[in-house]
């Protein structure tokens, strides 16, 4: 029996609630993909000069722009300060940001950029090429560096994970990875901190200061669950 019934317009009445069926599963699968960790975002689908619906900028005016047909988030190289954008699942544990950043040098003058995880006033793994460094950051205050060689004009890979320790329950550990992009990625942690006061939950993040007035660049960031060490 057909009980698809045509509406005065032409259209099946029925169609409206496939609709909004298929909409509600969308969401409904959107959520559950990120209680599982999986938030992933490479621009493609975002137009230029937009920014993501899911992201929220602290300040700074990002945009999506693109070269030779890839899609990256840009962060123009004026005004001189600090900038930030919030994205994917609030969590305090058990988490890992990984993304990649691309910045110039210009004279004596470089940017420092990097991704975190916690929020904004959380933990902050960057390079700082005037430092000939990557340095780990809780808030504004840096809690480890270690030696990175940075290259001016080529994409640099992050990673930082915080997870807490099984052996002993009132600690965590903040670990994080850097490396250029053609080579390969470093089997160990670069820099590792352990945190004794429980972490506020929140987003990961990205960060840029253009100290050397370019701009920056940002891809290929994904949110997903913290690796054990081997």
């Amino acid at each position: 029996m057909n009980l698809n019934f045509p509406s005065r317009s032409g259209r099946s009445p029925i169609a409206p609630a496939l609709l909004a069926t298929a909409l509600a599963l969308a969401s409904a699968w959107h959520a559950f993909a990120l209680s599982k960790g999986v938030y992933q975002r490479d621009f493609t689908s975002t137009a230029v000069d937009q920014i993501p619906d899911d992201f929220l900028v602290l300040n700074g005016t990002f945009g999506v722009k693109e070269e030779n047909g890839n899609r990256f988030l840009e962060l123009p190289g004026a005004p001189l300060d600090t900038f930030g954008v919030l994205f994917g699942m609030t969590e305090k544990e058990g988490l890992q940001v990984s993304g990649r950043g691309l910045g110039t040098s210009k004279g004596r003058r470089f940017p420092t950029f990097g991704f975190g995880l916690n929020g904004a006033g959380g933990y902050r793994l960057q390079v700082s090429p005037a430092k000939k460094a990557i340095e780990l950051f809780k808030g504004d205050h840096a809690c480890a560096s270690s030696p990175f060689d940075w290259q001016s004009g080529k994409w640099t890979h992050f990673k930082l994970q915080i997870r807490k320790q099984a052996e002993t329950p009132a600690t965590w550990k903040v670990q994080g990875k850097v490396w250029t992009e053609g080579s390969e990625e470093p089997k160990a942690w670069s820099i590792a901190w352990e945190e004794k006061e429980e972490p506020i939950p929140g987003r990961a993040s990205l960060w840029g200061s253009p100290f050397a007035n370019t701009p920056i660049r940002f891809d290929d960031l994904r949110v997903g669950e913290a690796q054990a060490d081997n």
